[in-house]
């Protein structure tokens, strides 16, 4: 029986799957009363007997034992002879544990079967040729040992872990660097360490773990991005860009959404995944078990069908929330991290900080207040580009389709709701729902909100009751605010400049244009012209 599959990392590949299927086959014999028998997978490693469906789902997840090539934990009397020339014995030496996981993860996001061979070719050509050249080279350097007759790294696993070490004990840049140019020289002749932070951080780059830099003004005034990319000095307040030589004063941290979200239908499990709030959630009227079944989710779905009729199409959801990264110290500094959240995954998959995309980093060491759409403007630009849609390709169907994806809510707490909608949450108007209605009183300088009884029915007897505040209460409820109602109040909002800079000459003399605060479009104004907005505070 030809056993080369054992050593083949691709467990979704056809000649994996039957060669699992022959290894259950031939242990059915062996079975005990119960059908229980040993695991051969790498995490079990025959010490834990489980049922024999399971084993077979183990082997197909976890991989199989590389050097279990006899079978006798499972019957077998006597050694098989295993073919000469078979993978097993022409496995790169590099190839180990870690490298079969990345190689696993590589392969999900990649979305293909790999023959990991001598020739490395594609089984299935029905990606862009760019994106395969992509993840041709990176399995190249998978199976690259670091330096000729290395048994324990690859190319690319020496370099991931070299990273996380770098993270892991905050090296700076510098030292970095200086470690590369010693291992390379350490390391034997021929040797694929980098000897650069660009090669290495290139590479990563590849594997989908960049971002972009943003320059930022310093007083939040403007990003250094688009149409001022190349400025030296900021276009509303004149200050220079940078601190010094070519150091700017502030720097966003922009992580694109659009390949994270084509990377979750690159891998056939997390592709019918997304599709699970529609074909496989269980609906019942009156229960709500996921985001699916709430009014909100069924109120956009009725305004627009058309997005709706692709179970494909990404809901997300936008939680921001200052914090300081030097708690540990007596310093004052607020960081906003911006994360969309998924929500077409089950409930289970949707609150796994796996699954959470992190799209911005917004710098301190103030928080950005008021000024919080302009460092939106990146995010908003490439919601705009999904809603539209972009080309993808979907695993689960074998098919390319048009990837299309909005934000439908903010997740935040009641101060940091301020900064996502432009709505002042403090002063006597302060409810985001009652708006020019929102019924207040001055109780020793402090602003309370009362009125609460205006919702109930006209006959009901607290209205007239006077044991709350001395009076009864014959007003009507406050008015629902349409989409239209808002956007006509918010024409009447007088022009504010951007920043935080003090009064200057330019500041008075600045008129609003393309790259002024009423024209950039904030998260609120995305979400109204969507005729929809909903926003859950904690």
């Amino acid at each position: 029986m030809d056993r080369s599959w054992i050593s083949n990392p691709d467990r979704l590949s056809a000649e994996y799957e039957k060669g699992v299927g022959e290894f259950v086959t031939f242990v059915r014999g062996s079975l005990d009363v119960q059908g229980l028998t040993k695991c051969p997978c790498n995490r079990c490693m025959n010490r834990e007997v489980h049922h024999i469906d399971s084993v077979r789902y183990h082997l197909l997840i976890y991989g199989f034992l590389k050097d279990y090539i006899h079978w006798t934990e499972h019957g077998e009397q006597s050694n098989p002879q295993v073919p000469l020339g078979s993978p097993i014995q022409d496995t790169p030496p590099c190839m180990n544990e870690q490298d079969e996981e990345m190689a696993e993860a590589l392969r999900d996001a990649a979305g293909h079967a790999y023959d990991i061979g001598s020739s490395s070719d594609l089984l299935s050509d029905v990606r862009p040729p760019a994106e395969q050249a992509r993840y041709d080279k990176l399995f190249e350097e998978l199976h690259n040992p670091l330096y000729d007759d290395c048994m324990k790294f690859s190319a690319l696993t020496f370099i991931v872990k070299l990273m996380n070490v770098k993270v892991l004990y905050k090296w700076s840049d510098r030292s970095f660097v200086a470690l590369l140019k010693l291992l390379h020289e350490a390391l034997p002749v021929g040797n694929r360490c980098p000897r650069t932070y660009y090669e290495t951080r290139k590479l990563l780059c590849d594997v989908g773990l960049g971002y972009k830099h943003i320059d930022v003004c310093k007083h939040d005034c403007t990003l250094f991005y688009n149409e001022h990319k190349d400025d030296d000095v900021c276009p509303i307040c004149g200050v220079s860009r940078y601190v010094w030589k070519k150091i700017p004063h502030k720097r966003l941290r922009y992580f694109p959404i659009t390949p994270r979200l084509k990377r979750l239908y690159s891998s056939k499990h997390t592709a019918r995944a997304m599709r699970w709030h529609k074909e496989q959630r269980l609906e019942e009227n009156g229960k709500l078990r996921h985001l699916a079944d709430g009014e909100a989710w069924k109120k956009f779905d009725s305004l627009y069908p058309e997005f709706a009729g692709d179970p494909r199409s990404v809901r997300m959801g936008l939680a921001s929330d200052g914090f300081n990264p030097f708690s540990h110290m007596s310093i004052s500094y607020s960081m906003w991290p911006v994360i969309l959240i998924p929500y077409n995954l089950p409930p289970w998959l949707t609150m796994h900080r796996s699954n959470y995309l992190l799209s911005l980093l917004i710098p301190g060491p103030k928080s950005p207040g008021k000024d919080f759409d302009v460092f939106l403007r990146p995010l908003i630009e490439e919601l705009k580009v999904l809603w539209d849609g972009v080309q993808s390709f979907d695993s689960y169907q074998q098919a390319s389709f048009t990837l299309r994806a909005s934000v439908i809510w903010t997740v935040s707490d009641f101060p940091a709701f301020t900064y996502l909608s432009g709505w002042s949450t403090q002063g006597k108007l302060a409810c985001p729902i009652c708006l020019e209605d929102t019924r207040y009183k001055s109780i020793q300088s402090k602003i309370s909100y009362i009125g609460h009884r205006s919702f109930l029915e006209r006959s009901h007897s607290w209205r007239n009751s006077k044991e709350f505040d001395g009076q009864s209460e014959r007003r009507a409820p406050p008015r629902n605010f349409s989409t239209a109602d808002i956007l006509s109040q918010l024409e009447a909002v007088s022009q504010s400049i951007p920043g935080k800079a003090t009064t200057t000459a330019k500041r008075k003399g600045f008129q609003l244009s393309l790259t002024g605060r009423k024209s950039q479009s904030c998260l609120s104004c995305l979400i109204g012209q969507h005729c929809f907005y909903v926003t859950i505070w904690m």
